[in-house]
């Protein structure tokens, strides 16, 4: 799945820069309020106006502190992934809980520096894991390697049965560092300038899908 960054579009142009990636399989919105990372984007206003202009499915990512306040509201304007951070969580279970009551998916973002380890068992209640492969706040960073134990910790656990999610990355993903992340297991990859700073947005959706399917197909995962 390839989740193309709305965060490196043009803002002037935001319908149109989505009617460019028809075919993808998300449409990834980072939300910044300026405290929990220090960039400011958009917010639920903006996004209920996007869900106007496009069928494919938006994933919302909440950089934001007090996540338990307002990561519901984006589920009830109808996006079909709401994405919150360990870091800025009061309660996780209760807001995946909440998110998914009001009819979306539920996912949990996990920062670079940040172990999985305390949050395996809080991520039965979850439906995806965000590994952030670059410090949340900016686009167009270089992509960290290192985070790919987590990638593989977490797909090693859907694999055997302990969990039952999807496994997302995103920062610096591109047609150099995709096949790494796919190798890792991960199924969904968010791409920002790899997509919006190509000069066909569409085909460089497609061809990181065929690369990513390659390179899960010559690792043997599914």
């Amino acid at each position: 799945m390839i989740a193309p960054s709305i965060l490196s579009a043009d803002f002037a142009r935001l319908a149109d820069e989505l009617a460019a990636i028809q075919g993808a399989d998300w449409v990834h919105v980072d939300v910044m309020d300026a405290h929990f990372v220090p960039n400011l984007t958009l917010g639920l206003p903006i996004v209920e106006s996007l869900l106007k202009v496009t069928d494919i499915p938006m994933d919302c990512h909440l950089m934001i502190e007090d996540p338990d306040r307002w990561a519901v509201g984006y589920a009830e304007a109808g996006a079909h992934n709401v994405t919150v951070h360990a870091e800025a969580a009061g309660d996780p279970v209760k807001i995946a809980r909440d998110i998914r009551a009001a009819g979306a998916k539920a996912g949990l973002s996990i920062k670079p520096g940040t172990p999985l380890e305390p949050y395996v068992e809080v991520l039965k209640e979850f439906d995806t894991l965000l590994v952030m492969s670059v410090e949340p706040g900016f686009g167009g960073q270089s992509f960290i390697a290192d985070v790919l134990s987590k990638a593989r910790a977490v797909r090693d656990l859907v694999d055997t049965g302990h969990l039952d999610l999807l496994v997302e990355i995103d920062g610096g993903i591109n047609a150099d560092t995709i096949e790494q992340a796919a190798e890792a297991g991960v199924d969904c990859f968010v791409a920002g300038s790899a997509v919006y700073g190509a000069d066909d947005p569409g085909r460089a959706v497609r061809a990181l899908r065929e690369q990513a399917a390659s390179a899960h197909h010559r690792f043997g995962r599914a």
